[in-house]
């Protein structure tokens, strides 16, 4: 009776034992399919840029968790990868919803570079570009503009050939002049934008520039410039809506 009851007992402490282990892999299993996940996540946020990543992150915080990784009395682990799995696939769709579906280009005011991409992402062309100088201009006590390069994604509202420049009121208080009337003839500069010009909004453009000299330096108000070459290659290339990541 009590060699019966040993090998009973024997016999139950190996399935134990079996089951524990069988729980650890499991769960290794999952340890490191979710930190491989979250390095290809990673990997593509930072080539896709910008804000790519904030909208990766406002998804996993609103959307309803779909995995729930347990063990013991919870889910086997057999069932612990199936659902990670099936949680990875949704979580491939719901990022590709973020992606680019055309041309799209990148700009690093740091740096003052830039990257353009096609839909695949695979890059067209890079080099140097002009940015914000965060100089501030002020008028007086309760006007003041400071000269930054908009942050974030934007998207291209408008291509222009031979854009002309109609000049903002900080242009002649920046030189010392009296502020003109709306429409008044010394607003509008021609050639001063170069062959092409990008519309971001708010005033703000992708164009050429006179000063070729400082492109890679922080010195517009607010604008990218780009050299010749360049703009021409990222007019032809972006479409109407396309993807501007700036950081």
């Amino acid at each position: 009776m009590s060699n019966s009851h040993s090998i009973a007992s024997t016999g139950n402490l190996q399935a134990t034992n079996l089951y524990k282990q069988r729980v650890r892999t499991g769960t290794k299993i999952v340890i490191y399919t979710a930190f491989l996940i979250s390095i290809i996540l990673s990997v593509v946020v930072f080539k896709k840029q910008a804000s790519l990543q904030e909208k990766a992150l406002l998804y996993f915080h609103t959307a309803k968790p779909e995995l729930t990784l347990e063990t013991g009395e919870g889910m086997t682990p057999e069932k612990q990868i199936e659902t990670l799995q099936s949680s990875l696939l949704k979580t491939e769709k719901a990022l590709k919803a973020f992606l680019p579906l055309q041309s799209y280009i990148v700009v690093n005011t740091t740096s003052n570079t830039f990257n353009l991409y096609d839909k695949d992402g695979n890059q067209l062309r890079n080099g140097l570009v002009s940015t914000g100088s965060y100089t501030v201009l002020k008028a007086g006590d309760n006007k003041q503009w400071m000269f930054k390069t908009p942050r974030g994604q934007l998207k291209v509202l408008r291509k222009t050939k031979d854009p002309v420049w109609k000049r903002p009121d900080w242009a002649f208080i920046e030189e010392g002049l009296k502020v003109p009337s709306p429409n008044h003839p010394s607003r509008f500069e021609y050639g001063t934008l170069g062959d092409y010009s990008i519309s971001l909004g708010d005033g703000y453009l992708i164009h050429g520039t006179l000063y070729k000299r400082f492109l890679g330096l922080p010195v517009t108000h607010g604008c990218v410039r780009m050299g010749d070459d360049d703009l021409e290659a990222v007019f032809n290339n972006l479409k109407i809506g396309s993807k501007v990541y700036i950081y």
